[in-house]
């Protein structure tokens, strides 16, 4: 908009007012110049008549500050940036007596000059100006905002009033970390930045004399500079802040909670409170294994894995004197980090546990269990701690088969099946260290504990290792008598044969389960058989310890 002036009379002659022109307004402006307003602004000073240049703040590359309306300018000035908004380019004509009148100054400006200045507006405040925050967003879920004291994380953009650049933490890839309200930041900042959320974004506008006033900060901030920052807060803590436990998940049941010298296994899912990701034990599809409360990890995490369910689900928040201090680690995790840990306990046990064993089913009638060298079929399913199946007897036709005592199967899972009768059911907890160790096997992860469920099907009594029958109670003695069945003196393969299987029969004596009955009673006859002629004469039996331990 140009305003026009003219002459006393109403005609064109000589000016009696300054003359506007606005050739560039900027299309926001949320604040104009007023009297007792403080300005920064650059200008070039011309005379009218032959447009020679007479001053200029850009020559001298510095702006030029003053406040306005109270004669600290020429008076045509003083009128001529009233309501001028930042950014704004104006052409201020002003007549000599609005100027420096019959008498001019210093021999720069003549005497009864119309002067012009061409003005860029810089900057505006005023001594009764506040720090302005304008929020651009905010989480809808908020449990804590910053307060004095509190140690911060954030990213910025620092410009001038003007929208010029002077400073940006995104631009560094490192977000600014500091104390708030302990005088480490500028005044206007340490107010700014109360009340924040993490993920809050804000715009925060600092009046120079809450910033660095009239001494600027180097070449970026000049003097009597209003600062913008548009601020997004990344973390705060404060250093008396505890570990903060959430609980998820507890299942039903839950009969143990880890202590400290437990080894756990657990799956995690670690992010900073603004929710980035920094490292996932889903995605390397293992569990994280430790012992709890030993100082293998970070002191946080030692306390919040104490106390805990298999089965649980916790979200640990660890502030950072609590995890990896002011340091960080590497490239991962920044100094003064507070930590989220979304943590889902698989299992845990103690190198001390034994095999839990829990009986689910027992039959009325029990007329034998299992023991060593007994040849079993039975029924199970093998299960992580959190449920999850490995291997079934139902995968295949038929039940497993093992001989107890044999070395056949982990240490537990005898352990478990000892002792059971024919349609007995139960249920097995075998630790890492009855079962696959620190290694794991198969689709049995490192350190893992099992949960087995067991039903035996068949059980038949076995022998010890080494032996191909055995008598139960005491044998035939003499034993040969009894061997020789028509007592003709000599016992061939055939009655040899007989008699053993009239043993078995009447309960008195036992043969090696799961081996071919007609092959082992062939090598007990081969045994006895000395001479080889094909019969077993009472001389060949005559030595006790071939009686007793051969046969």
């Amino acid at each position: 908009m140009e305003l026009k002036y003219f002459s006393a009379t109403g005609s064109p002659g000589p000016l009696v007012d300054v003359v506007v022109d606005r050739y560039e307004i900027p299309k926001v402006c949320p604040r104009e110049v007023q009297t007792e307003d403080f300005i920064r602004y650059h200008f070039n000073g011309t005379f009218h008549g032959d447009g020679k240049k007479f001053d200029s703040s850009h020559d001298r590359g510095k702006a030029f500050i003053s406040q306005v309306g109270l004669g600290r300018l020429i008076t045509g000035m003083d009128r001529g940036l009233q309501g001028m908004c930042v950014n704004e380019r104006r052409r201020i004509i002003v007549p000599p007596h609005l100027a420096y009148g019959s008498i001019g100054t210093g021999g720069v400006i003549p005497p009864d000059a119309v002067l012009v200045y061409d003005v860029l507006l810089l900057d505006i405040w005023n001594a009764d100006d506040k720090v302005q925050i304008r929020t651009l967003g905010r989480p809808a879920a908020c449990n804590r905002t910053t307060a004095a004291s509190d140690f911060i994380r954030y990213h910025y953009n620092g410009t001038l009033l003007s929208g010029e650049a002077f400073d940006s933490s995104h631009s560094r890839n490192l977000t600014y970390d500091t104390y708030l309200g302990k005088g480490h930041l500028i005044k206007g900042l340490d107010e700014g930045l109360l009340g924040m959320c993490v993920g809050e974004r804000r715009v925060v506008i600092v009046p120079p004399f809450l910033a660095y006033g009239e001494s600027g900060s180097g070449t970026l901030v000049p003097p009597q500079a209003t600062l913008v920052f548009e601020v997004l807060l990344v973390d705060v803590f404060n250093p008396k802040d505890n570990l903060t436990v959430e609980v998820k998940e507890v299942p039903e049941g839950c009969s143990r909670r880890t202590v400290i010298g437990d080894y756990i296994r657990y799956h995690y899912n670690g992010t900073f409170q603004d929710g980035t990701a920094f490292d996932s034990s889903y995605q390397r599809n293992s569990t994280y294994n430790t012992y709890v409360g030993m100082g293998y990890v970070i002191r946080g995490m030692d306390k919040a894995l104490q106390g805990l369910c298999m089965g649980e689900k916790r979200r640990i928040t660890v502030p950072p004197h609590m995890a990896y201090g002011e340091d960080g680690v590497g490239d991962i995790i920044p100094g003064s980090a507070v930590l989220v840990f979304d943590i889902h306990v698989i299992d845990f046990h103690n190198p001390k546990d034994l095999v839990d064993i829990k009986v689910t089913h027992k039959p009325q009638e029990c007329d034998a269990t299992t023991e060593a060298d007994d040849l079993i079929q039975y029924r199970y399913n093998c299960s992580l701690m959190d449920g999850a199946l490995l291997y079934s007897s139902d995968q295949f036709t038929s039940p497993s088969v093992t001989t107890l005592g044999a070395n056949q199967v982990i240490l537990g899972l005898e352990e478990g099946l000892k002792g059971m009768c024919v349609g007995e059911r139960r249920e097995v907890i075998v630790p890492p260290h009855w079962g696959h160790g620190d290694n794991g096997a198969g689709a049995v992860p490192r350190s893992a504990v099992l949960f087995f469920e067991l039903e035996l099907v068949e059980l038949q009594k076995g022998v010890p290792e080494g032996y191909m029958f055995v008598w139960i109670g005491d044998g035939p003695d003499p034993l040969f008598p009894a061997m020789d069945l028509n007592g003709d003196k000599e016992v061939p393969l055939e009655e040899f044969s007989t008699f053993i299987r009239l043993q078995v029969k009447e309960g008195k004596g036992r043969l090696r389960p799961g081996v071919d009955a007609d092959g082992i009673i062939k090598d007990m006859f081969d045994n006895q058989d000395r001479n080889k002629d094909g019969k077993i004469t009472e001389a060949e039996l005559s030595d006790e310890q071939v009686k007793r331990d051969e046969l």
